[in-house]
């Protein structure tokens, strides 16, 4: 049955107005210092659903937000729930060619872009049949476009529209790492189910959290670090709107002192070597957050040893909206993803479809209550990837006699050599363990006798030196085994990645 209480904007907005939160912080961007109380949030947001009513913007139809991460972030996203609209936040990231198709996907009716990012779209928007019209963040440039002070005008605040718990609320896109973009179609409940998960029984965030993600609020994990869970316990979020470097993440840390910190482990890995040289930031980080790709265990032993706290290693997916596998406070194993979040129940399964045994790999299925409800448009690979309670990863795991599960890679990564299946990911870490080494990806490639073998990339802490190729493959033999070494080495300045962080092998392969 419907009602305001089901609606998402309530649980994670109205609720805290309710409750005499009005005046606590909820956003602060670092750069501008402008900042957002919970009782101002609840006004932006109102007068966001507002304006979305007098533009004609119809319940059920694509709000598209070519966002940066700033203040009017939350408003849109949350404006738009709470009347009704459905925002689909899009990576910052992308060419006008993939704005076009995804644009034109999702048939949105309305724009919201950053001023900075309006060139990369201008040149598309006029041939877009559904959009009706683009508001601008930040001024306008030129043209036809409105501004976003001027489009939202004050209003009174009234009460979110009564939805189902399983109406749709939002979309994210894909990151596409091995395609185009797939438009995930996430219901009201699922953010509450994330919240009450993950949030509340790993992460434990408390109402007085501060919280700074370097992971943006376009796409899954990045929404959750700093919309979802903040905002479900009335805590306060930092906002980085550029690119965070790993100097600027720790200048950030230092001077803002947030509580949590949510990253990749890309970034960890630089702002590691970062303190390696300058020292770490003096700061109450009592808890870091990581995923996208597994954590080597060597970035999170260092960075314990640097900040004192641990990083939480952790899985999820843009179908699951945010992590559902992870280590935990107190009960961390660097090198492992830990074990089932409360709420999720995990499967492993072998190529024959078998339970996979202690020792054993198998890909990986999920089954929660955050789960999509499909993806838009794509029925096969909706039928592909949801089955019934259980949806797909694509990511194979091997269990340990412990319970925990150790990352091996992506289904369409996994290779074997010798008849034996070799994970690119535990090659990697050995890689990446070694001093000279920042980071590494491992493709297979065929020999002279066209048999696959591994193929290492490798990213450098420093400049290379004689004889680092077979010191690098000498200390891979000794770390995971004899066969798993990798044949070639390629020193490259860096690897291929989504915005998300995750590397992008199929572009090495």
């Amino acid at each position: 049955m419907a009602s305001r209480a089901e609606n998402a904007a309530d649980f994670l907005l109205d609720r805290h107005i309710r409750d005499g939160r009005a005046d606590k912080i909820a956003y602060h961007e670092i750069q501008t210092g402008r900042g957002l109380s919970y009782g101002q949030l609840a006004q932006g947001a109102a007068e966001v659903a507002a304006a979305l009513m007098r533009s004609g913007i119809r319940r059920e139809e694509r709000a598209a937000m070519l966002v940066l991460d700033c203040l009017e972030f939350p408003q849109i996203f949350l404006g738009a729930m709470r009347y009704g609209v459905l925002p689909v936040p899009l990576n910052t990231l992308l060419t006008a060619a993939v704005y076009d198709a995804i644009l034109r996907d999702s048939r949105a009716a309305i724009l919201f872009v950053s001023a900075p990012l309006l060139d990369v779209v201008a040149p598309i928007l006029a041939d877009l049949p559904d959009l009706r019209q683009v508001v601008v963040i930040d001024g306008v440039p030129g043209g036809d476009h409105l501004s976003f002070d001027r489009w939202c005008t004050k209003t009174t605040v009234e009460p979110p529209i009564a939805v189902c718990a399983d109406e749709p609320a939002f979309w994210l896109y894909s990151s596409g790492s091995t395609g185009q973009p797939k438009g995930v179609v996430h219901v009201h409940s699922s953010l509450r189910a994330t919240a009450d998960t993950y949030g509340a029984q790993v992460l434990k965030i408390r109402e007085d959290d501060w919280v700074l993600s370097a992971a943006k609020l376009f796409f899954a994990y990045g929404l959750g670090n700093a919309l979802t869970f903040p905002l479900s316990v009335g805590a306060s979020v930092l906002l980085f709107g550029g690119r965070p470097t790993p100097v600027d993440m720790l200048a950030a840390i230092n001077d803002h002192q947030p509580s949590i910190f949510c990253g990749v482990p890309t970034l960890f890995a630089s702002m590691v070597a970062q303190m390696n040289d300058a020292g770490a930031p003096r700061a109450p980080v009592r808890l870091s957050i990581s995923a996208g790709e597994a954590l080597p265990d060597n970035v999170g032993t260092r960075w314990k040893a640097h900040m004192g706290s641990d990083i939480l290693d952790g899985v999820g997916s843009t179908e699951m909206l945010h992590i559902f596998l992870s280590n935990r406070e107190g009960d961390v194993v660097y090198g492992t993803s830990g074990r089932a979040v409360p709420g999720y129940d995990l499967r492993l399964l072998t190529e024959d479809g078998t339970e996979a045994a202690p020792g054993e790999i198998g890909e990986l299925l999920v089954r929660g209550a955050s789960a999509a409800a499909t993806y838009w448009n794509q029925r096969d690979k909706t039928r592909a990837t949801f089955e019934g309670h259980w949806t797909r990863t694509g990511d194979k795991y091997e269990r340990r006699e412990d319970g925990r599960l150790v990352y091996c890679g992506r289904t369409d990564d996994m290779f074997k050599v010798s008849g034996i299946w070799v994970s690119p990911f535990e090659v990697e870490q050995a890689l990446t363990s070694h001093p000279a080494v920042l980071e590494a990806a491992v493709v297979a490639a065929r020999d002279a006798d066209g048999l696959e073998k591994p193929k290492a990339f490798v990213v450098l802490t420093g400049p290379a030196t004689d004889g680092l190729a077979q010191a690098l493959k000498d200390h891979v033999k000794q770390a995971v085994g004899k066969w798993k070494y990798p044949r070639w080495i390629e020193i490259v300045p860096d690897l291929p990645k989504t915005a998300t962080g995750k590397i992008q092998r199929f572009k090495l392969r």
